[in-house]
């Protein structure tokens, strides 16, 4: 039996004894189906053909695309009824429903029926289970070739254009036993010299390519003579390394990886495929402002969390983008 489609998961729930006092909101504008099955927005009928043109102007296409290639990999995957009733009370928690009548707001708020609501309730258990059923036995060997670049290191670091400054501050740290911290607040020319040239911890994916080469080989407490970087002279540090381990929260980072990548490759697909359709050559000069569709654009967490922009974020000497 589906909760949301007879709103018995609300009927249970506590109702407020206060009524909720709601603002009024400003006129909407009317949007509701001609009998020709044309949509209608404010004094324009918009046909179903035009529907195609706009969302690719509006850069509204790959998204869109992302959610068909999503609706298409779940329908072989079902809910039992105990899972039904896990995901609709999940559901409704995360919306914030608790009565009959806030199902019914939060249905005309999103132009929602009651059945397309049910589907919604249940699309996130059934995502996961396809990720599951395609990736799950390939996690381990995944984190295995991810590994190097999960692993954490918190360091420290003095950054200064000058060369013969950093080779004395090197020098200080190395014979002379000067607090590398003292030296990084006075010298150091990143915001690192707030935390006495303390950064982290962070994945060894973030750092400069070449501060994370010396990072992956370097001991705890190990100090490294100024190294070239950029436009910088650093002198660095390791203070600890953090091994990653693949727990349950990392395992579903792998698992959202894997999918997003394989999504990202599905939209460009449909993209590519149909591209006369999409971008016919009478269709060629720019005809709305709106961004380019694009597969990149997909909604979600595929971005790689190794790609850090800006090259000094946060003080750090990251990759160049």
């Amino acid at each position: 039996m589906s909760g949301l489609a007879a709103a018995d998961g609300f009927r249970d729930q506590p109702i407020p004894l206060e009524p909720e006092v709601i603002p009024p909101e400003p006129e909407a504008i009317p949007l509701e189906p001609e009998g020709d099955g044309s949509l209608r927005v404010g004094e324009q009928a918009l046909a179903a053909t035009d529907l195609l043109p706009r969302l690719r102007r509006y850069g509204l296409l790959p998204a869109f695309l992302r959610e068909v290639v999503i609706d298409q990999a779940i329908a072989p995957f079902s809910l039992t009824e105990e899972e039904i009733a896990s995901a609709v009370d999940q559901f409704a928690q995360a919306n914030q429903i608790t009565s009959s009548e806030q199902c019914q707001t939060y249905l005309e708020q999103r132009g929602l029926t009651l059945a397309d609501l049910d589907a919604v309730a249940q699309r996130d258990r059934r995502l996961h289970k396809f990720k599951l059923d395609t990736w799950g036995n390939k996690v381990d060997s995944y984190f295995l070739q991810r590994k190097t670049q999960m692993d954490r290191v918190l360091y420290s670091l003095i950054r200064t254009r000058e060369a013969g400054l950093a080779q004395e501050l090197y020098f200080r740290i190395q014979d002379d036993g000067e607090p590398f911290a003292d030296l990084a607040r006075q010298y150091s020319e990143g915001q690192e010299s707030q935390t006495g040239g303390l950064i982290g911890p962070v994945e060894l994916s973030v750092p400069h390519p070449t501060l994370g080469r010396i990072l992956t080989i370097s001991q705890p407490g190990q100090l490294w003579p100024p190294t070239k970087v950029g436009d910088w002279f650093v002198v660095v540090r390791l203070e600890k390394f953090l091994p990653a381990k693949l727990d349950e929260a990392t395992r579903q980072r792998l698992l959202e990886e894997l999918f997003n990548t394989w999504l990202v490759e599905q939209v460009q697909n449909a993209l590519t495929k149909n591209a006369e359709l999409l971008c016919p050559p009478e269709a060629d000069a720019p005809q709305v402002d709106g961004p380019q569709a694009d597969a990149s654009q997909v909604d979600g967490p595929q971005a790689d969390v190794s790609q850090v922009d800006g090259p000094l974020a946060d003080g750090r000497l990251e990759q160049p983008t």
